[in-house]
């Protein structure tokens, strides 16, 4: 895979002898529907869940339109270019000049007739006792509002609960982490010991998400789990680990420094029967190698079952399916990266200077006109996180920022504000890019465009979640026009234009100045800033 060696896919990969009489899959039999373990007559009870229509999105101007019409758009605003994008990898930022990973046509081993049978086979499943999910577990399906399994849960539940190795592919929202938190539970209520089960995850929100869901599943089973990230207490984090908690979810880079801290937890990791890595494309990024390759070093290949959860298929999965994981069974429902079919898509073309401008005006004129119940709004930096949330407050908008900045209490107590819908607005770096799923968020905004336009579709897939319906809004200067192309060109569409009546818009522009004048003067306070001393800062500030 790119930018890990070969030590790296040996972790992956079990030696031949190890297979205890069970014959190898073939590259055909990879694609296949495994068998389900037991079929029984009872349906589970369906919950009702009314669905809306879908949303049509009109078509989109050209791009010579979109050129033509704003490149002289004059007008630049201090400090407001485009800057790094955010990521979370252990706190550190993105590197914004590596280039995009190509998606991979095919995973080896699968084509489009066995695809398709696979798919004709599982769409006949219509519950989770008839994939084999145990009746308690179902009951707590049921329960949780989960009457039917997805596309990936049944494609890939029957093949984890045969003793597969799974490789999982497909769009965000569509229940991957029911894909592997329930086979893992049956298999541990059949046979409970510490540590069951290790869930690698790129991002901190990701990891509390998981271990809720793992909780929610796992009710009535004394389930004892752990959540091992950056940001908390290590002393705390390592005794806990000392327990021997049925299920680890964690961030690779911590989990990392805790062993290296302590030997002596590396045999708390030995007889793990499960190794997940959800999000596996982003965790196969040369910024995780060296944590992976300590962790995984711990666990042991002979008895493990590897599971790879991914919304999309990059050169990183494909060659460590080759290399290490031939005889894993692949759930294929991926298309590529592309965005929900219930999502409306648009962009909103303005000045930069009076970005903030039009920002509030979506904000208190368009939501509460099209009943948006929360939504969330990605700025690239940490600095500009922390900036629109201090405009947003001063203007007396409800609001919670969730960046690396923040600590990890600040980072939990805004994602529980948002999630509780106390707050209605989100503001975020990337981080918040990945995995969470919060069912009220149905609008995204990209106050500033993604530098890398998969970013964009990872985004975006914050809202339509599930079958939902949900709009994204992305606010474009005349300095964005090419990332506004480069999406395009990856969607395979042009976006729709919203247009305003600027004369409407501007009407707040001096209640917007002045609001920004005073978040500038907070934020810099809070950095430690002394504003007598800077002289550019206090005439910027001066000038709105």
């Amino acid at each position: 895979m790119d930018g890990a060696d070969d030590d790296n896919i040996a972790f992956f990969a079990k030696p031949k002898k190890q297979k205890s009489g069970k014959a190898a899959m073939s590259a055909v039999t990879t694609a296949q529907t495994p068998k389900p373990i037991q079929k029984l007559a009872q349906a589970a009870v369906e919950v009702a869940n009314p669905s809306q229509p879908p949303e049509q999105t009109p078509s989109s101007p050209s791009q010579a339109k979109l050129k033509r019409t704003h490149g002289e758009v004059e007008g630049s605003e201090d400090g407001s270019g485009l800057e790094k994008g955010e990521g979370e990898e252990e706190d550190e930022e993105k590197d914004n000049e590596e280039e995009e990973e190509e998606e991979g046509d095919e995973a080896p081993g699968t084509d489009a007739a066995e695809r398709s049978k696979e798919e004709a086979s599982t769409s006949q499943m219509t519950t989770f006792k008839q994939i084999g999910v145990s009746d308690w577990l179902s009951s707590v399906c049921t329960s949780l509002g989960m009457a039917i399994p997805t596309q990936v849960q049944q494609g890939c539940i029957p093949a984890v609960l045969e003793g597969k190795d799974v490789i999982g592919l497909a769009q965000t929202g569509s229940g991957k982490t029911a894909a592997f938190a329930l086979p893992i539970l049956q298999k541990l209520a059949a046979d409970p010991y510490g540590v069951f089960a290790v869930v690698l995850t790129p991002t901190r929100e990701l990891a509390i998400q998981i271990v809720e869901q793992f909780r929610a599943l796992g009710a009535g089973m004394s389930l004892k789990e752990c959540v091992v990230i950056g940001g908390v207490d290590m002393q705390a984090q390592a005794k806990n680990l000392a327990k021997r908690p049925h299920v680890v979810i964690a961030t690779p880079g911590r989990l990392k420094g805790l062993m290296d801290a302590d030997n002596d937890l590396l045999k708390t990791f030995n007889r793990a029967k499960f190794l997940v890595m959800d999000e596996a494309d982003r965790l196969l990024d040369p910024s995780f190698e060296g944590a992976l390759r300590t962790v995984l070093g711990a666990l042991t290949l002979e008895t493990r079952q590897t599971l790879l959860f991914s919304a999309t298929m990059t050169k990183s999965l494909i060659k460590l399916q080759k290399a290490a994981l031939r005889d894993a069974y692949i759930f294929k429902a991926y298309e590529g990266l592309k965005t929900a079919d219930r999502l409306t898509e648009q962009y909103l073309f303005l000045p930069s200077k009076v970005k903030e401008v039009y920002l509030a005006y979506v904000l208190n004129t368009l939501l509460p006109e099209r009943n948006i119940r929360s939504a969330i709004i990605f700025v690239n930096t940490c600095k500009g996180c922390a900036m629109i949330s201090s405009l947003l407050e001063e203007l007396g908008v409800s609001c919670a920022a969730l960046y690396s900045g923040k600590s990890q209490k600040q980072r939990l107590a805004s994602l529980h504000r948002f999630k509780s819908e106390m707050v209605p607005l989100l503001i975020a770096t990337d981080v918040a890019s990945r995995g969470l799923d919060i069912p009220t968020v149905d609008l995204v905004i990209n106050y500033d465009l993604p530098i890398l336009s998969r970013d964009y579709v990872h985004r975006v897939g914050r809202t339509a979640r599930a079958g939902r319906s949900g709009w994204s809004l992305s606010l474009v200067t005349q300095h964005d026009i090419e990332l506004v192309h480069s999406i395009e060109e990856l969607l395979g569409r042009q976006l729709d234009e919203l247009k305003l009546d600027e004369a409407e818009v501007l009407t707040g522009i001096t209640k917007v100045y002045s609001a920004k004048r005073a978040a500038m003067m907070k934020v810099a306070e809070e950095e430690g800033i002394n504003l007598k001393k800077n002289t550019k800062l206090r005439r910027l500030a001066k000038s709105l």
